[in-house]
């Protein structure tokens, strides 16, 4: 079936002259039709459908200028080029004002025209078969080349890789090469499981300085403490639970304001906030924090153990520095969000740290598990990642940022942890002893049913974790699996599949951005 041309509406009082362009249009495969005024055009477009306005500014009669505000309301959507011989900077200035699509100065050449025609009308389809030739070509290489090789370098950048593909395929809809991506992540969290499983008690127990990636303990002293070094203050911002893939799609936002240099940490496991986020705070594995403060650190697991990130973070800078300014900031609600708002200028310190923790992305994720409407539209990475675009638009975190650019400030912005979408229960055998946990567990006796779908550690000292009451033996899910008891099999599958959770050991979780943004300007 022959495909059908892009129809072209040219309005020029000397219609006569441009024959030769309209010719040249024609035999590129484009349908043009002319018009000499504006008010032939507009009843034009009452009549028929265009796909693109070409428009003199200096007409007879109505101006281009108005002729496209007109035009706006009969066709919204409509892209327009603008065709003048003016050259002053105030045409220029109305053009751009009435949003057109580009501005041209006669003389303009027959190819120079259709450059800019085939751009706006046939750029994005020649952008998407580009896309889907260099994927599939890719496609082949990624099939072949097996994972399991890979170091912590190698592993980074594989799972980059994976992020931009996954954001580019669905950002052209090619939903198609999109399925066949997906279908790698299986075979990439087995590798990545079994990679972790050998190389993690390693990095934590050896410390061999270059042989293991940068872990959460890390980050303040290679990361912040440099620029503090420099600068004398900076903002330290930990966003909870946010992946790579939502990061790429919020930083083009900042481009504006920040230069953006963008590194990767690995997460202390389990991936959950008691543990990767006092991490990023102190400087110390979760076992270290607990044997020096045991008063902030009991057996349960939930938020209280993070209510000392301001302490910790005193003193990981003091012992790295000195005695140094610590501003801190934890927002978790609408009302903090506000009430930052509404502070913002006193909320950064004039010297030293000012650290904020942002818990909406992670209030979604797990909201989600609870709330149908979200649920419903947050079905999959793809909406979670338009849901975090949408949330950081017109957010407090969006302001802070703004600010410390006025202000130029320079910024430390990574995440303690991301999430997984779970798809796939896996049971569980334990005693009762076991933390009710999804996705990581610890208990006296405890195994998957299924070895492949977990791992074990019968020591806590494996992790640098805290000695537990409850036993010794760690268990943390791989790939999309959260974890069941034989005897709750249905309700918790029911209730958790299709979930975003956290704690376990995919490079969705662990590996995590870490961006400096130096104030542009």
């Amino acid at each position: 079936m022959a495909v059908a041309k892009k129809q072209i509406l040219w309005v020029d009082d000397e219609a006569e002259l441009l024959e030769p362009h309209r010719l040249f249009l024609q035999e590129k495969g484009f349908e043009v039709e002319m018009a000499r005024n504006a008010s032939d055009a507009l009843e034009l477009l009452r009549r028929r459908a265009f796909d693109l306005l070409l428009l003199d500014e200096q007409m007879p009669g109505m101006r281009g200028v108005a002729m496209v505000r007109e035009a706006r309301e009969l066709v919204p959507s409509l892209p327009v080029v603008m065709v003048t011989k003016s050259e002053e900077d105030i045409t220029l200035r109305e053009a751009l004002g009435a949003d057109v699509a580009e501005y041209l100065v006669k003389p303009v050449n027959p190819r120079q025209v259709l450059s800019v025609v085939t751009r706006i009308l046939e750029g994005p389809k020649i952008r998407q078969q580009a896309l889907a030739r260099s994927f599939v070509d890719r496609f082949r290489q990624l099939e072949l080349v097996r994972s399991r090789d890979l170091d912590w370098r190698g592993w980074i950048e594989r799972y980059a890789e994976f992020v931009q593909w996954d954001i580019d395929l669905a950002a052209a809809g090619e939903m198609g090469l999109y399925g066949s991506l997906r279908g790698l992540y299986a075979e990439m969290h087995r590798d990545f499981a079994a990679y972790v499983a050998e190389a993690y008690p390693r990095w934590v127990n050896e410390q061999i300085e270059g042989e293991r990636p940068p872990l959460s303990i890390d980050v303040v002293g290679e990361f912040l403490q440099p620029v503090l070094h420099a600068e004398k203050r900076a903002l330290y911002i930990v966003v909870d639970c946010l992946r790579l893939d939502q990061w790429k799609v919020i930083e083009p936002l900042l481009t504006p304001l920040f230069e953006i240099e963008t590194t990767h940490y690995f997460s202390l496991l389990p991936t959950a906030t008691p543990y990767s986020r006092n991490a990023l705070f102190s400087g110390l594995f979760p076992g270290e924090i607990a044997a020096r403060h045991p008063d902030w650190w009991g057996e349960r697991e939930d938020e209280s153990l993070n209510m000392h990130e301001r302490e910790l973070l005193e003193l990981h800078l003091q012992e790295l520095r000195g005695k140094t300014p610590v501003r801190y900031h934890k927002i978790s609600s609408a009302h903090d969000s506000d009430d930052l708002e509404r502070h913002l200028a006193n909320a950064i310190a004039p010297d030293g740290v000012t650290a904020f923790v942002f818990n909406f992305v992670d209030l979604l994720t797990h909201g989600r598990s609870e709330s149908a409407i979200l649920y419903e539209v947050a079905r999959d990475e793809i909406a979670l990642r338009q849901l975090t675009l949408q949330w950081f638009r017109r957010s407090a975190l969006l302001a802070v940022l703004r600010e410390a650019h006025r202000k130029r400030i320079p910024v430390l912005l990574t995440s303690d942890h991301g999430s997984i979408h779970c798809n796939t229960p896996v049971t569980v055998l334990a005693r009762r002893d076991a933390t009710p946990n999804l996705r990581f567990k610890f208990g006296e006796d405890l195994r998957a049913e299924r070895a492949g779908e977990a791992l074990l550690f019968t020591n806590e000292d494996q992790l640098r974790l805290p000695r537990k009451g409850t036993g010794s033996n760690t268990l943390l899910a791989t790939g999309d699996g959260f974890f069941v008891y034989p005897t709750k099999l249905r309700e918790y599958q029911q209730r958790y599949r299709g979930s975003f959770l956290h704690g376990g050991v995919t490079p969705e979780e662990v590996i995590l951005p870490l961006s400096l943004l130096t104030p542009r300007g």
